[in-house]
């Protein structure tokens, strides 16, 4: 046998001890593993980088005031807002950095990307419009005005429609972005914020703020056809502020972050019924749902943390430290 198996593991150098704890993420990493978890900090202007396990791996300097994040084809880039620099950033996630910009509109909020990826369409919320970008030449496209005060975006599977929150407005607009007009005006309840889909089901779900409440869209008919209401006990009701969504990947759940109520709740997507409750930390926005649906990820903007649940149980399985603000938690799928 080889002399070299015989030296015991104390006398290893620093560095090969740091290549040997690298080494099962890096192998990962090759295989295509989904095993990173990203986390906007506003307030650092930094992206915290964790194993899917909630071991923090490390930080990328990124624009200011980073927000909403998504990842470009082949996800060796993701793109995310920066809402104090007015970019949108690029970020090259085997180089671990900031590797360009595309100049927007002021305070740019969530953003959705075309079907090919291409194309950047995102709520200007100083400029009360929705803007299209190529993302290629960094070039602004058009725009579309909206309500006061746009946020959540969603692209339609086709490419042909978005949908944009106005939280001024009570309402969403479906936008027809072949003609660059809004085509309908749908009011949702008292400040919307944030989308999700649920295809199948001809569903489009959309949490309003400040009444505590989903309200859940036919895409068929473009009509409000139920709300889900929230109570938490011993929460006043003004605390309770939906605004981050989730879909598990059966579509047979929606998990929903009740904001300053420090809980994220648990939505059968068939009936419509709250089946539970989870304490998280506080002020609970930004939700990721890990792509096995085992694990839901939540930024707590206000305690600074991030939170694991596992979605069977509905129980958290820890909470770890992010920096200042999380806002937003993008999963490797």
């Amino acid at each position: 046998m080889a002399s070299t198996l015989h030296h015991p593991p104390h006398r290893l150098r620093p560095r090969a001890w740091a290549l040997l704890a690298l080494a099962p993420a890096l192998a990962a990493q090759a295989a295509g593993v989904p095993d990173r978890v990203y986390v906007s900090n506003e307030k650092d202007h930094r992206l915290q980088v964790f194993n899917t396990q909630g071991d923090r791996l490390g930080e990328i300097a990124v624009c200011q005031r980073p927000r909403h994040m998504m990842f470009l084809p082949g996800h060796a880039q993701l793109i995310v807002s920066c809402g104090d620099s007015d970019q949108l950033g690029i970020v090259d996630l085997a180089a671990g950095r900031l590797v360009a910009t595309v100049p927007v509109g002021e305070s740019p909020e969530i953003f959705d990307l075309s079907p090919d990826g291409k194309t950047a369409y995102v709520s200007i919320e100083d400029d009360n419009v929705l803007a299209a970008y190529d993302i290629a030449s960094k070039k602004p496209l058009f725009q579309v005005p909206t309500g006061k005060e746009p946020e959540g975006v969603l692209v339609t599977p086709d490419g042909r429609f978005a949908y944009v929150t106005s939280e001024a407005a009570d309402a969403v607009h479906l936008i027809d972005l072949g003609q660059h007009k809004v085509v309908k005006t749908i009011k949702t309840g008292k400040r919307p914020r944030r989308l999700v889909l649920l295809a199948a089901a001809n569903e489009l779900w959309v949490s309003n703020e400040l009444e505590a409440s989903v309200a859940v869209i036919d895409t068929t008919s473009q009509q409000v056809k139920y709300k889900i209401a929230f109570s938490v006990p011993g929460v006043p009701q003004a605390d309770i502020t939906p605004v981050g969504m989730a879909v598990s990947p059966d579509g047979a759940s929606v998990w929903v972050g009740l904001g300053r109520a420090n809980r994220v709740a648990r939505v059968n997507a068939a009936d419509k019924t709250v089946t539970h409750q989870v304490p998280v930390g506080r002020r609970a926005w930004g939700l990721a749902m890990h792509p096995d649906g085992k694990t839901l990820y939540v930024a707590n903007g206000l305690s600074d943390e991030l939170t694991l649940i596992d979605t069977a149980a509905a129980q958290p399985l820890r909470t770890v430290p992010t920096g200042r603000t999380p806002s937003s938690v993008l999963v490797e799928p």
